[in-house]
């Protein structure tokens, strides 16, 4: 089996990834979650993506989802769990994923296009398993049961593959003594993806921002002046970040090797395109932004 790249691995990554991430964006979340009583946006993720941890603590959910504004993971997080469990929301997560993929692939949904995507996505996420060691958010994941249907099993691979790509993400991070603040402003001084959407979506405030950005010139991160761009020892050093990222991440995809990345990624451009075509994908202005840096 050829061996795979860094590079053929992130693509194979970057191409599936609305598979994943849709979760975060369908409509039929709000739905299946109001359903087991849970109807804020905020606390829908936060304990939909948490809930494989079971009734995780703020500090954990902290700790594992890394870049968020701490007091907006405490105003959600435990409450969440006195209103539904772990479990109830794990599985108005698979409806969601269940109801959102039919929508968009529609009667190819059991099609031998996702079938055989399902089984070379899982195979990657199973070879994952066997690196879970200091990976807990994807060891949580991991230890959940398949799904019986190729869609499903298709989301679930790519969700794993998601998780252990994140968790090697944070570490690398900590190794350069970026908090989720400083990773945060880095990631935006890149020009990847605007610095007010992220401020934003993490719940950090202007105050906090303005802060962080400070440190993190004094640091030697960015670069002097009012516009927000790296150093050119902050772009090595975020460059570097990102090209571990991609080389920790490759290791799942030994298992299908090049020709089998090949093929995942030729199988699901089109379910992913779908996925985006029936608007349960990003927000346009993040697609266009990561796509530029893929």
């Amino acid at each position: 089996m050829s061996a795979v790249t860094p590079d053929a691995a992130r693509r194979t990554f970057r191409t599936a990834e609305p598979i994943h991430a849709m979760i975060y964006f369908t409509p039929h979340g709000a739905d299946t979650y109001a359903q087991v009583g849970i109807t804020l946006p905020r606390m829908t993720y936060f304990a939909s993506r948490s809930a494989a941890m079971g009734p995780a603590s703020a500090e954990l959910v902290i700790a594992t989802f890394f870049n968020f504004n701490p007091a907006l993971i405490r105003q959600v997080i435990p409450a969440a769990w006195d209103l539904a469990t772990p479990a109830q929301l794990l599985a108005a997560r698979l409806e969601a994923a269940d109801r959102s993929l039919r929508q968009a692939w529609g009667d190819d949904v059991g099609g031998r296009q996702v079938l055989e995507a399902a089984g070379l996505a899982r195979r990657a996420a199973e070879r994952a398993g066997r690196r879970c060691q200091g990976r807990p958010l994807f060891a949580a994941h991991a230890s959940l049961p398949w799904p019986d249907l190729p869609h499903l099993v298709l989301w679930q691979a790519q969700t794993l593959l998601r998780e252990f790509r994140g968790d090697g993400h944070v570490a690398l991070l900590l190794t350069e003594a970026l908090d989720g603040l400083g990773a945060l402003i880095t990631h935006a001084a890149t020009g990847v993806i605007p610095a007010e959407t992220l401020r934003v979506t993490r719940s950090w405030s202007e105050q906090d921002w303005a802060a962080g950005t400070e440190r993190l010139r004094d640091q030697g991160w960015l670069a002097d002046g009012q516009e927000l761009t790296l150093s050119e020892d902050g772009r090595r050093r975020r460059r570097s970040i990102e090209d571990r990222t991609d080389q920790l991440a490759g290791y799942p995809y030994e298992a299908i090797g090049a020709d089998g990345c090949a093929r995942l990624t030729e199988l699901t451009a089109p379910l992913s395109a779908a996925i985006m075509s029936a608007g349960l994908g990003f927000p346009a202005v993040l697609t266009a932004r990561q796509r530029q840096a893929s």
